[in-house]
């Protein structure tokens, strides 16, 4: 199901993926001045189909290369023939078809192969310039996109929620914060996250997230500090078993959270 709608200029399509077998939740995709903003899952691909065949862009910027966010790229190059652009660093993933886990292909279908072309500092829609942000910490290739004379910000998968509970075993809680710390630096208003949307107070918003992270490192390494293991340090600050660490295999744990803040403990 697609719910589409405009918020300063930006058309936000928020795909809700409704799934027997895996809980998904919704995805979004944006669409503003020429520049299509991340792709969509395959899983819903006669959908998001329906709503891309009657728009008009230029060329596509990925956040990321998970497959929620580049599953309709290949796609959209070879009918569409517009360049698609990632960081450098999500260049081989993309040459890859479907280089992830069966419950994730369960979720967002089958990503194919395709080819990406490697994002500068800056890329030019019609009529304004967006600042390329390296913003790791979810992926490694992610990114934050920037339009300076409006303050609008995509934040991708960097933001999501205040409260994160459970995160990938790749993901890093240190280098979120560092990323989440470095847009602060910027100026900006409104945030668009591709997992819910938009926030007319994103500045505040991922100042919460900071908040919530670096008071969560405080409990975290002094129940450490007390003798307590990670499993131990699971049970006390996330008791609830979230259906996704099952349905993962343990790829989605809360404990994932503990271990990557006890991994690089002095380094925030």
């Amino acid at each position: 199901m697609l719910n589409v709608y405009e918020k300063e200029e930006v058309t936000c399509v928020e795909a809700v993926i409704e799934n027997s077998k895996v809980k998904v939740g919704k995805v979004f995709l944006f669409l503003v001045d020429g520049m299509l903003v991340d792709t969509g899952p395959q899983s819903i691909e006669s959908e998001l189909l329906g709503f891309l065949k009657k728009q008009s862009f230029d060329f596509v910027t990925l956040t990321h290369s998970h497959e929620d966010h580049s599953g309709l790229a290949p796609w959209i190059q070879q009918h569409r023939n517009v360049p698609i652009y990632i960081h450098e660093k999500g260049i081989p993933i993309c040459r890859q078809s479907s280089p992830y886990p069966e419950y994730r292909k369960m979720a967002w279908g089958f990503r194919d192969a395709f080819r990406a072309l490697p994002l500068e500092n800056t890329i030019q829609s019609r009529s304004h310039e967006w600042e390329v942000i390296y913003t790791p910490g979810h992926a490694e290739d992610h990114v934050s996109l920037l339009h300076k004379e409006t303050g609008r910000l995509f934040t991708g998968d960097l933001f999501v929620s205040p409260k994160t509970k459970v995160i990938m075993e790749s993901e890093s809680i240190p280098t979120i914060v560092n990323s989440l710390r470095k847009l602060l630096t910027y100026d900006f208003q409104s945030i668009f996250c591709s997992h819910s949307g938009y926030f007319e107070n994103g500045k505040e918003m991922l100042k919460k997230k900071i908040d919530y992270l670096e008071d969560l490192r405080e409990r975290v390494i002094d129940l450490h500090r007390r003798g307590m293991s990670v499993a131990e340090i699971k049970q006390e600050l996330f008791p609830k078993p979230y259906p996704i660490i099952k349905t993962s295999g343990g790829e989605w744990d809360s404990r994932h959270i503990i271990s990557s803040i006890l991994s690089a403990e002095d380094s925030w």
